[in-house]
C-alpha cells in the first residue's frame, strides 16, 4: 500500500495542521480556511496528492478545497461535516480520554450481536441517548452492539446506504465525539462495537469523489450506477482511501470490527483483490496492535473461499452472515415464496442449513436460474452470523413489517428458539426482543428534489405486484421516519414481556452451556422428520449434551421419537405457564426422559422443548 500522510486534516498539535487530498485529476488545488478568508497553495507530489501544513489553525475551524482555481468541494476524509454533505468541512481535535486500555471483545464462538440504527433505536436519535440503554442490552445477554452506516448522508433522515463522506461520523447523531464517547461507554459496559461499512458504493446526493481522481470505473455497472475503480488505472490510490478508512475506525475510534456491506458487489477482477487487501492490512493492523478484530462481511454468493484463510487460498474473512437460515425460517413461519424465498420452500433444507450452513452448495438455484454455491459442510459454525430479523430483511419489504406482524406469539417464540440455540452467532435486530411492533420502513431526506422523486418512482415499480396493500410509503416525509421509532416500554407489557423474558433465558442459557456454543462441526447433530416439520438439534461439548426439539408446524402437535442412552432433564418448554399467554396450559413433554419411560413425546404446534443429559457420577 503506498504511504503518505493520513488523509484529510490531521490536527497535529497547538493549532498546527496538515492537510492532505488526493487530486490527481486538478492542475492545482488552495486550501480555502473559511474563518481566516484566507486561501493556501497546496504542494501536489508525483502521484496527485496536494498537501500543507498550517499553524494557528483551531479546532471546528471551516475550510474546503479549491480545485483549479473555480469548484470549492468539501475534503473527501472530511471528519466532520457540521452543515451536511454539501457544506464546509471542519477540522477536529481527535483527543479523547478513552477508559478501555486492556479491553478485547469476545470470541465470536461466544458473541451476540445487537443491530442499531442510530436514528431511530431512540426519539432524540443520537449515540448519546443510546448510552442509558447498554446496561440493559448487556443484562439480557448482548455482548456485541452492531451500527448501521454512521457516514455522513444527506439530511438527517437515511438508512446510512447512502453515505458519500465515508470518514465523516453523521452530524445530526452526534458526530465523532458523540461516536467515541458511546464506543467507551459500551466497552466500560463490556460490550464490544462492530460498524457497518460501505465500500461497494456512494450515495447520489454529495458526492463529490468524481471531482478529485478517478474513484469509479465506468467498466462495471452495480445497482448504484458506477463501480468503485478497485482494479484501474489509479486504483492503488482508490484502495488506499478505503483501506485507511477501515484502520481509522479501529485506531481513532476503537471500533472492534467491522460488517462489510455487500461484498459481492465490489467489482475487482485484479490478481489479489481489494478485499483481500483489506482483510490483510486489517488483520496486520491487529496483530501489531493487540487487538482482536472481527470483519464480518455480507455476501450473497454462498462462497466458501471468503471464510477460508490466505494459506488456503481464501480471502480470511472472519465471519459472514449466513441468510439462508433466516430464509428456510422466514419461509416456514409465513408462507411466503416471492423472490428468493422460492429457493427455501422445501423444508428439508433447514436441516441441511443447520447441519453445514450454506443451503446452496452447487445444486441448481430456481431464484439464479442456475447451479448456486459452495459447501461449507467443514467450516467452525462461528463463522457465521444468523438472524431471524435484520435491517435488509424487515426493511426491503414494501411496509417494513417486523416478525412480529407476520407471525403469531408461538412462531416468534419458535423463531427465537432456533436462531438463539443455533450453532451460529446470533444476531438480533433492534427491539426484537420484546416484539416491536413498529415497521422499519425505508427512509431518506435527500435535498435534491429530481433524486427524490427518482426513488418514490422506482419504490413504486419495485412494488407494483403488492398493489393489494396499496402503494409504498414515501421515504422522504418525516412521519415515515417517526413511523419506525422504537418504543422501549412495550417490554413491560403483555406479550412482549413475556417475550422480552424469554429471550434473555434463553440468552443466559446459550452463555452459560458451552454445547450450546460449541462451533465444531461435529458437536451438531440434527434430526427430525421434513413431513411432520419437526427438527431436534443435540448439541455436545466436553462435559454436556444438549437437545432442542422443535416443531413447526402450524397446526398439529407430533411424536418425538427420542434416541436412547441415558437421562434427560428439561430444562425449558415453551408451552410452560411463564412462557405462555395462557397461565392454565400444561406442557405435554414430561419433566424426565429415559430410555425405559419415555423415548417418545408429543410437542404441540409451534413450540419447542430443551433437554439437558443428566451426567452421572
Amino acid at each position: 500500500m503506498i504511504q503518505h500522510y493520513p488523509l484529510g486534516a490531521q490536527y497535529v498539535h497547538e493549532g498546527q495542521t496538515h492537510f492532505t487530498v488526493w487530486a490527481p485529476l486538478a492542475e492545482k488545488v488552495a486550501l480555502h480556511l473559511i474563518r481566516q478568508a484566507q486561501y493556501i497553495p497546496m504542494q501536489k507530489d508525483e502521484h496527485g496528492y496536494f498537501s500543507c501544513e498550517v499553524a494557528n489553525i483551531q479546532p471546528d475551524d471551516r475550510y474546503m478545497y479549491q480545485i483549479n482555481g473555480e469548484k470549492e468541494r468539501p475534503d473527501p476524509a472530511s471528519r466532520y461535516q457540521p452543515d451536511g454533505v454539501h457544506g464546509a468541512s471542519a477540522v477536529v481535535d481527535g483527543t479523547f480520554a478513552w477508559d478501555d486500555m486492556g479491553w478485547q471483545p469476545p470470541s465470536l464462538r461466544n458473541t451476540v450481536i445487537y443491530e442499531i440504527h442510530v436514528g431511530t433505536f431512540t426519539p432524540e436519535g443520537t449515540f448519546d441517548a443510546i448510552i442509558p440503554h447498554l446496561h440493559r442490552l448487556k443484562t439480557l445477554g448482548i455482548t456485541t452492539i452492531e451500527l448501521m452506516p454512521i457516514a455522513q448522508f444527506p439530511g438527517g433522515r437515511n438508512w446510512g446506504y447512502d453515505g458519500v463522506q465515508i470518514y465523516a461520523v453523521q452530524n445530526t447523531y452526534g458526530g465523532l465525539a458523540g461516536l467515541k464517547r458511546l464506543v467507551n461507554a459500551c466497552h466500560q459496559q463490556g460490550l464490544a462495537v462492530l460498524l457497518d461499512v460501505v465500500y461497494n458504493h456512494l450515495g447520489p446526493e454529495g458526492n463529490y469523489l468524481w471531482d478529485y481522481a478517478p474513484y469509479f470505473t465506468q467498466t462495471y455497472q452495480t445497482p448504484w450506477g458506477a463501480s468503485l475503480n478497485f482494479d484501474g488505472a489509479e486504483s492503488d490510490h482508490v484502495r488506499r482511501y478505503f483501506i485507511q478508512n477501515a484502520l481509522y475506525w479501529l485506531d481513532d475510534c476503537h471500533i472492534d470490527g467491522l460488517r462489510l456491506d455487500a461484498t459481492h458487489a465490489l467489482f475487482d477482477f485484479s490478481a489479489i483483490p481489494f478485499l483481500t487487501e483489506i482483510v490483510a492490512n486489517v488483520h496486520d493492523w491487529a496483530d501489531r496492535n493487540n487487538r482482536q478484530i472481527q470483519l464480518i462481511a455480507e455476501n450473497d454468493r454462498s462462497d466458501r473461499k471468503l471464510l477460508l484463510p490466505h494459506e488456503a487460498n481464501g480471502v480470511g474473512i472472519d465471519a459472514q452472515w449466513l441468510d439462508d437460515l433466516h430464509h428456510v425460517l422466514h419461509h416456514t413461519l409465513t408462507g411466503e415464496t416471492q423472490g428468493y424465498y422460492a429457493d427455501y420452500a422445501n423444508f428439508d433444507l433447514m436441516y441441511k442449513v443447520l447441519r453445514e450452513g450454506f443451503a446452496y452448495s452447487g445444486q441448481y438455484s430456481p431464484f439464479h436460474r442456475r447451479k448456486h454455491g459452495t459447501s461449507s459442510v467443514d467450516i467452525p459454525k462461528d463463522r457465521f452470523v444468523v438472524c431471524t430479523q435484520n435491517h435488509d430483511q424487515v426493511g426491503n419489504r414494501m411496509l417494513g413489517e417486523r416478525l412480529t406482524a407476520l407471525t403469531d406469539f408461538d412462531g416468534l417464540k419458535l423463531a427465537t428458539a432456533l436462531v438463539l440455540l443455533s450453532p451460529y452467532v446470533p444476531l438480533l435486530f433492534m427491539g426484537e426482543e420484546y416484539g416491536e411492533t413498529a415497521p422499519f420502513l425505508y427512509f431518506i431526506s435527500h435535498g435534491d428534489a429530481q433524486l427524490l422523486e427518482a426513488v418514490r418512482k422506482g419504490r413504486a415499480e419495485e412494488f407494483a405486484y403488492f398493489k393489494d396493500k396499496g402503494v409504498p410509503p414515501d421515504p422522504s416525509i418525516e412521519t415515515t421516519f417517526q413511523k419506525s421509532k422504537l418504543n422501549h416500554d412495550l417490554r413491560n407489557e403483555g406479550q412482549h414481556a413475556i417475550l422480552y423474558k424469554l429471550y434473555a433465558y434463553l440468552l443466559n442459557l446459550r452463555h452459560s452451556h458451552p454445547a450450546l456454543t460449541n462451533p465444531h462441526p461435529h458437536s451438531l447433530f440434527v434430526y427430525g422428520d421434513a413431513n411432520d416439520y419437526t427438527v431436534c438439534m443435540e448439541r455436545h461439548d466436553d462435559a454436556e449434551t444438549m437437545r432442542i426439539f422443535l416443531n413447526f408446524h402450524h397446526d398439529q402437535s407430533h411424536s418425538i421419537s427420542v434416541p436412547a442412552q441415558g437421562t434427560w432433564q428439561k430444562v425449558c418448554d415453551s408451552n410452560a405457564p411463564q412462557w405462555s399467554l395462557e397461565t392454565n396450559i400444561k406442557p405435554l413433554s414430561p419433566d424426565i426422559l429415559t430410555q425405559e419411560t419415555a423415548s417418545t413425546f408429543s410437542i404441540p404446534k409451534k413450540s419447542f422443548v430443551i433437554y439437558q443429559k443428566i451426567t452421572r457420577k
